[in-house]
């Protein structure tokens, strides 16, 4: 399969082979004939699928095969929300390269900056907007943007909408744009919360799923260290003495703890910066700038201000922490290979994440390597003892563990508490 199967028109064809894409990934091959056909989706996908493709190609391509047939006016005709500025930057860029032989205009905004020039480019005319919610709400509410003649809404990252407390400003939004349109839904995880709103605002919808969230890819190196939470430090900068560790990407479970990482590693000379949700949106772009140039080796993160942050070429992941919800775990190492290139995923597990370990063993189904070489390990007695009950679960199907409405639940406990790390 190739684009060229997708009946994809020349101005598309010709930029995605200056981009060096030739095959779709699966969501994209699923996707856009989807699209294409004016039909809503639901699509279940995680970051790292290829997903921005698969809904920017076909509506670049409908837009643009509207426009050669009705002349309209400068009306905004397709709106992509998303939950953050960096999710948003990246979108709008996808646009720009596979749009860029259309001639459609597109435009992303979003908070923490000033307005005049999203509001100086919106009076100029947009076919396509980027936007986070709470500058769009913002915006409408001056009279700047109206949705009146808007014919696709797409919600991307929508349970990590709910996460962030943003679900009240989507509804407020759907409410303001025209009821015959087509819909594209997107999300990696579908509690009760997102399947409801999905259902309310979607019209017959056709499911896409790929990449079930207990997998993890087979070109990903899986790699656990027994430590003391005393020794996480210094395990930490240990490891990136290695200098063929070129980036890393390193997760901790709060904001906290994020800034803490980077100080440590800058005292020991290891360049690193952090970004979470009380940074500012200038200096979390600053960071990831940095780190997609190399200017920065290491970016510490917590898993809001990660999520659908697409890093190039991103050789580490380290789970300075273990998260809380197994399925985090998936997302995070799912950030290193991609697209069939290899990966190296580290873990460090102390004595009180042995019990969030056995849940993602659960959930993937088999046992992460240990890794002893290394100078600060825990006793191996107590590990082994520790860990003997999540050798048999892992090696039990899911469907026949006991508990699992119960362990269900609590983990959808954990999963609404998530927005508040």
């Amino acid at each position: 399969m190739s684009f060229e199967n997708l009946n994809l028109i020349e101005p598309i064809l010709r930029a995605l082979k200056t981009e060096g894409y030739t095959t779709p990934t699966p969501i994209q091959e699923q996707a856009i004939p989807i699209v294409l056909k004016h039909r809503d989706l639901l699509g279940c996908a995680q970051t790292g699928t290829g997903k921005t493709a698969a809904f920017a190609i076909p509506i670049l391509q409908l837009l643009y095969q509207d426009r050669s047939q009705h002349k309209e006016q400068k009306t905004i005709k397709a709106l992509i929300l998303t939950p953050t500025r960096e999710l948003a930057i990246q979108i709008d860029e996808s646009f720009a390269a596979y749009g860029r032989h259309t001639g459609l205009k597109h435009l992303v905004i979003f908070g923490g900056v000033s307005q005049n020039p999203q509001t100086d480019a919106l009076r100029r005319g947009v076919d396509i907007l980027v936007a986070t919610p709470g500058r769009l709400l913002d915006l409408m509410n001056q009279g700047f943007i109206r949705l009146d003649h808007l014919k696709i809404l797409v919600l991307d990252e929508a349970d990590r909408m709910l996460d962030m407390g943003f679900v009240h400003d989507v509804k407020k939004i759907i409410a303001k744009v025209p009821a015959r349109r087509q819909t594209l839904f997107f999300s990696a995880t579908m509690p009760n919360e997102i399947q409801q709103l999905a259902n309310s605002i979607l019209y017959n919808p056709e499911k896409v799923e790929v990449t079930p969230v207990s997998s993890t890819a087979d070109t990903i190196q899986q790699h656990i260290f027994y430590v003391e939470k005393s020794d996480k430090k210094a395990l930490l900068i240990h490891l990136l003495k290695d200098k063929s560790i070129q980036t890393a990407l390193v997760f901790t479970r709060t904001k906290h703890g994020a800034d803490k990482v980077v100080k440590d590693l800058n005292r020991a000379g290891i360049t690193a910066e952090a970004i979470h949700g009380n940074k500012s949106q200038n200096a979390r772009q600053r960071a990831l700038s940095n780190f997609k140039n190399r200017t920065t080796r290491v970016l510490i993160a917590t898993d809001i201000a990660a999520r659908g942050i697409d890093i190039d070429d991103l050789t580490h992941v380290i789970n300075y922490e273990l998260p809380n919800i197994p399925e985090t775990y998936v997302h995070r190492i799912g950030r290193t290979g991609r697209a069939g290139t290899e990966g190296i995923a580290f873990s460090f597990c102390e004595t009180e994440e042995i019990a969030y370990l056995k849940d993602i063993h659960k959930l993937i189904g088999k046992q992460i390597p240990v890794n002893e070489a290394h100078p600060y390990p825990m006793s191996p007695t107590f590990v082994a003892k520790q860990m003997e009950p999540a050798q048999k679960a892992a090696q039990t199907p899911r469907h026949q563990q006991s508990g699992g409405h119960r362990d269900g639940k609590r983990r959808w406990g954990r999963n609404r508490s998530r927005g508040k790390i």
